[in-house]
């Protein structure tokens, strides 16, 4: 069976929800195709997750207010506001559909899936800024492995000791629950940033706010690609919002080591260079504080500066015979094989401006630095989403027009 629609978004999360209020205000035809269930990638995640970013900072286009602005979601009280929200407007979602390719099809898009087919004139990727499972490096036959997206809880992983395979948010979050469950735990550690949750008063995403980054554009950043390289602060909404850090984790008996390079055999090796990726996030954290410390709402308050981070000697090998499982909280990586439409670049990343292929009538959204720094934050999406909706309302006036 084939059916026929004006705009097809693949993807039901926070970005195609967006797009999905805003065509709806504007009576344009359009349907959302989810792999799994509304919010799917947020059903993958860990039992225990709380958001990272306050509640202020999570309020999708048209949507309620939190109660507690000033509070953090915990991942199944988000699943509920993601519900509501589809509800609030009754967005078109359909949920267990996959889509297996697309191609230009006339003057749109035959979208082929797991339940029938479809004929799209607007097709917009909604997938997330990243969906596929990055473990760059193969772990030993034998050894329990798995990333981050599989996890869900301490007591489901084999008994023992646990390395946790990278250094951001997620990784310093599981490395901090699987130590408070009783476990050892080693955390490897390559590039990363350091930030206080609260600083001279206000939520380091407050400051952040005040500062105008999440507004700040690509067309300011003078070197878009560097920023895209700097890593995400690791911080916790977990029991209101605490800090995390080497130094903390460090302080409740995890081993903290250097980026995992390889394996030869069952040998695990680091490489040297823990201390000097620890100084250069002290270097990101202090030049942030001084932008907050010359900031006019910063005057008369007190500032708790973080200690500098001292951590023993690393070790530079680990014999991975001697822990329970490997969990890499190494991200995720885009990957397209299903969009069989030439709008790739030779990394195989979508070309776009603000989200507008040099296909007529193929979008994306959701991008980190889409438009803005906070293009992918959960409630940074609705000002692309908006822009999106836009275009393609007068890409179809255009159209019937002729």
């Amino acid at each position: 069976m084939t059916t026929r629609i004006d705009t097809l978004i693949v993807g039901a999360g926070q970005a195609g929800l967006s797009l999905s209020h805003s065509l709806t205000r504007a009576g344009h035809e359009h349907v959302l195709l989810e792999r799994g269930r509304l919010g799917q990638r947020w059903h993958e995640r860990w039992d225990s997750l709380t958001l990272l970013s306050p509640n202020w900072a999570n309020v999708l286009a048209g949507g309620a207010a939190h109660a507690d602005p000033h509070g953090f979601l915990d991942r199944s009280q988000f699943l509920a506001y993601l519900e509501d929200y589809a509800s609030s407007f009754d967005a078109p979602v359909v949920e267990g559909v996959e889509v297996t390719w697309v191609e230009r099809f006339a003057a749109g898009f035959c979208v082929r899936t797991t339940a029938g087919e479809w004929l799209a004139q607007n097709i917009v990727v909604a997938t997330g800024d990243a969906d596929v499972p990055n473990m760059s490096v193969g772990a030993p036959d034998g050894i329990a492995s798995l990333h981050a997206s599989a996890y869900r809880r301490p007591n489901l992983l084999p008994e023992g000791p646990v390395l946790v395979v990278g250094g951001g948010a997620s990784g310093q979050q599981l490395a901090l629950e699987l130590r408070a469950s009783g476990r050892d735990v080693v955390l490897s550690v390559g590039r990363h940033s350091r930030a206080p949750r609260v600083y001279r008063g206000r939520d380091i995403f407050e400051w952040l706010h005040l500062l105008g980054d999440f507004d700040r554009t690509i067309d300011e950043l003078p070197d878009l690609e560097a920023a895209k390289r700097v890593p995400l602060f690791p911080l916790s909404g977990a029991d209101g919002g605490t800090d995390l850090g080497l130094d903390v984790l460090g302080s409740l008996g995890v081993t903290i080591t250097g980026r995992l390079t390889r394996f030869e055999g069952t040998q695990a090796l680091f490489a040297g260079d823990l201390q000097q990726n620890v100084a250069k996030a002290e270097q990101r954290l202090n030049r942030l504080l001084g932008r907050i410390d010359a900031h006019p709402l910063a005057s008369g308050t007190v500032a708790r500066v973080p200690e500098p981070v001292g951590l023993p000697a690393a070790v530079n090998s680990l014999d991975v015979r001697d822990v329970g499982a490997i969990v890499w909280a190494t991200g995720y990586r885009r990957a397209y094989p299903w969009l069989n439409v030439p709008v790739f670049d030779e990394a195989g990343e979508i070309v776009h401006t603000r989200g507008v292929t040099r296909v007529p009538g193929l979008y994306v959204l959701g991008l980190a630095y889409q438009y803005r720094r906070s293009s992918h934050f959960i409630g940074g999406v609705a000002d692309d989403a908006a822009f999106l909706a836009n275009v393609i309302e007068r890409s179809v006036a255009v159209s019937r027009a002729a």
